[in-house]
């Protein structure tokens, strides 16, 4: 690893975990985090959780795992150019989406919508929190504690968005959200290393399956710049091969504009310290017109692949799937194992958030086989 600057995280001065434990041996703190997040049961799930199109529909379409590890490699990259923590930027980069439900953001809605109605004292639900609840209470690998104990510094890249009511429930880690303050270096990077890594892989993702167009595509500058040049250099290169030049090319672009703008803006505003990162606004970003692009980039993909028909068919069914396992569970708690019952309806419901959130998209389907299928 590089030097670190003098405003990254570093792992001799932690803010510490919930639970005091040893030093590790032969490892950093924030190593130690993100091994502990790889070997954990949410982390490996993520294999089965689908990215945009559901688990089943092709082996080669991203899962959240693929995703996650993607987001992971980017973000460190970043992390190396700008002297930051690496271990501590790949550790938020691999958990972010420990919390995510089956069938991806159409599971997320429907799961948060069933809460507001059931349970509205229960505070709805968010993939962002629910990553948080998993690695601070709900795995259970640890003789000492629930949960993986990690750093505060993990905890705040992981928790990405908050609402002030759930901020207030959170104590240290959710302070920034009532004072208006930011996260880490590394955790601002980790998180426009997701969006760089979702929109140019669902990009690819979209073209596989016949979703979008290279013709549509070329609207967009972001695309049409390095399609072009690719196509100028190679006129006879498959099909193929010139999505993946173009999308190599994009996500370049994208990362080198982001480094370039944030060491400009570190520059500038000259932090010399963690804390000073996060007294002031964001510094990681990108240029006006990278921002542009990528945002023209985001509305594409919304308008023409996320609301596609044939996904907003999965989508529909994922909402099925979702509601009737939660409402037959909160109707008969019997019918789940007696690890998710509860006394009380708030926690009850909780608990059945807590259930579905954890499944898979194969599971979820075969629970709803189950459960109403003869």
């Amino acid at each position: 690893m590089t030097q670190l600057a003098l405003y990254a995280c570093d792992p001799e001065h932690t803010r510490g975990r919930m639970h005091p434990e040893e030093r590790p041996v032969n490892r950093s703190q924030f190593q130690r985090d993100r091994d502990r997040i790889i070997h954990c049961n949410a982390f490996r799930l993520l294999e089965y959780k689908t990215q945009v199109f559901v688990n089943h529909e092709g082996d080669l379409f991203r899962t959240r795992l693929t995703h996650s590890i993607e987001v992971a490699q980017i973000a460190r990259t970043l992390a190396r150019n700008l002297g930051l923590h690496e271990d501590l930027t790949e550790a938020i980069s691999l958990a972010h989406d420990l919390g995510h439900t089956p069938f991806g953001h159409a599971g997320q809605e429907e799961l948060n919508a069933c809460l507001h109605e059931f349970a509205p004292d229960a505070g709805g639900f968010e993939h962002n929190l629910q990553s948080l609840r998993v690695v601070d209470e709900l795995e259970e690998r640890y003789a000492a504690f629930n949960g993986l104990n990690l750093c505060f510094e993990t905890r705040e890249g992981i928790l990405k968005h908050c609402s002030l009511s759930h901020a207030r429930r959170l104590g240290e880690v959710g302070k920034r959200f009532l004072e208006g303050t930011q996260p880490s270096l590394e955790a601002q990077i980790a998180n426009l290393a997701d969006e760089i890594a979702y929109n140019n892989h669902d990009v690819d993702d979209g073209l596989r399956s016949g979703l979008i167009t290279v013709g549509q595509l070329q609207m967009l500058e972001i695309f049409s710049t390095h399609y072009s040049r690719v196509m100028g250099q190679y006129p006879n290169l498959d099909r193929r091969r010139a999505i993946s030049e173009t999308i190599r090319g994009m996500i370049n672009t994208l990362v080198v504009d982001l480094t370039t703008t944030t060491l400009a803006n570190i520059e500038r505003r000259g932090p010399d310290s963690v804390d000073a990162v996060r007294s002031g606004k964001p510094l990681a970003a990108f240029s006006p017109s990278m921002r542009a692009q990528a945002d023209a980039l985001k509305s594409f993909l919304l308008a023409n692949l996320y609301r596609h028909h044939r996904v907003m068919r999965m989508t529909t069914k994922a909402r099925r799937i979702v509601r009737g396992l939660f409402e037959a569970f909160l109707d008969e708690p019997r019918l789940l194992q007696d690890e998710y019952r509860r006394e009380g309806d708030v926690a009850q419901a909780r608990a059945i958030a807590d259930y579905i959130a954890g499944m898979t998209d194969r599971y979820a389907i075969r629970e709803y086989r189950e459960l109403f299928e003869m």
